[in-house]
């Protein structure tokens, strides 16, 4: 098939582009770079069926394609939190100009959503039935309510124009080719670890999160674009929940070194629980994790050790 993946070269899009091309398709990557790097997808650029455009999903776009993923929106709070109005619109405008095409040239169309639509949950875990618990005003609501409306926007077109939709929701998701600074958890005990210096932990650490290795969240993907029985939304991640005390001992234990743990106060809206309810993911897809946390941990920290050097 032809695809189109936007965001292609960011941390979840390089490692589709690279399954899809695997598995014999023609892949469009289109990024603007602003959290995608080059460096992603480098070995790439040899394949003849591999295509690297430099473009910003805000702006409207053309191409003939059969899929197209839409995974193009910063997704750590630093990131998304530079440029907050930049943020909304990249989901907004980027579902528009996504589902525009998809009903022009009748391709399928999935959208990258997040466990974020959930907020700061009163119900756990978290089934794809709960609407979620969302500050609309708050620092991280530039994302959170981005991601909500794009997911609005999807399912409008599938009702109203049949568009041929696929709506994931994505939990903590870890591995290579994140980026250093990019301010989520797993990176940053990981770097801050392997650099020598105190691992930051906010407030008691108590709070949980459910971390799922990047290899399978792409199974989870590819299986859910190519079956037909549901459109979604549907919840990917890893259902094993790990304080972020549980972490960061698991980091100092495989990294080594001197480092302690610090604790700061919490920021604003940081949700206290997040475990996904996988069961729809199960029963449609046959798919759960299957790499365990500390055996994906050392493969991330080989990754930084690397890629620290550079």
């Amino acid at each position: 098939m032809k695809i189109l993946v936007t965001g292609g070269a960011g941390f979840l899009g390089s490692h589709l582009c690279e399954r899809l091309l695997n598995e014999g398709n023609e892949v469009t990557c289109l990024d603007n770079f602003f959290t995608g790097r080059k460096t992603n997808v480098a070995h790439l650029l040899g394949n003849p069926n591999f295509e690297l455009v430099r473009h910003d999903v805000t702006d409207p776009f053309k191409f003939e394609v059969d899929q197209i993923y839409n995974l193009a929106c910063p997704a750590s709070p630093p990131h998304y939190q530079y440029n907050p109005i930049k943020t909304t619109k990249t989901s907004v405008m980027g579902a528009i100009n996504c589902l525009g095409l998809a009903k022009r040239v009748k391709a399928r169309v999935f959208q990258a959503s997040t466990s974020e639509v959930y907020g700061d949950p009163e119900i756990h875990p978290q089934s794809e039935a709960y609407w979620g618990h969302v500050n609309p005003i708050g620092l991280r609501s530039c994302y959170d309510e981005g991601k909500r409306c794009a997911e609005t926007l999807f399912f409008d077109y599938h009702r109203e124009n049949e568009v041929d939709i696929r709506v994931i929701r994505i939990f903590n998701t870890y591995g290579p080719r994140m980026l250093s600074n990019d301010g989520r958890v797993v990176s940053n005990f990981i770097v801050q670890a392997l650099r020598g210096e105190d691992l930051t932990v906010y407030g008691e650490g108590l709070q949980t999160r459910s971390f799922c290795y990047v290899d399978d969240l792409i199974e989870g993907f590819v299986r859910f674009m190519n079956q037909t029985e549901i459109v979604g939304p549907m919840n990917l991640g890893n259902p094993g929940e790990f304080t972020m005390m549980e972490l960061a001992e698991i980091v100092l234990k495989k990294v080594g070194g001197a480092s302690k743990i610090v604790h700061r106060p919490l920021p604003s809206d940081d949700p206290k629980q997040r475990q996904p309810d996988i069961t729809l993911a199960k029963k449609h897809l046959g798919w759960e994790p299957t790499v365990p946390l500390e055996d994906g941990i050392e493969r991330t920290i080989a990754y930084f050790r690397q890629a620290l050097k550079k």
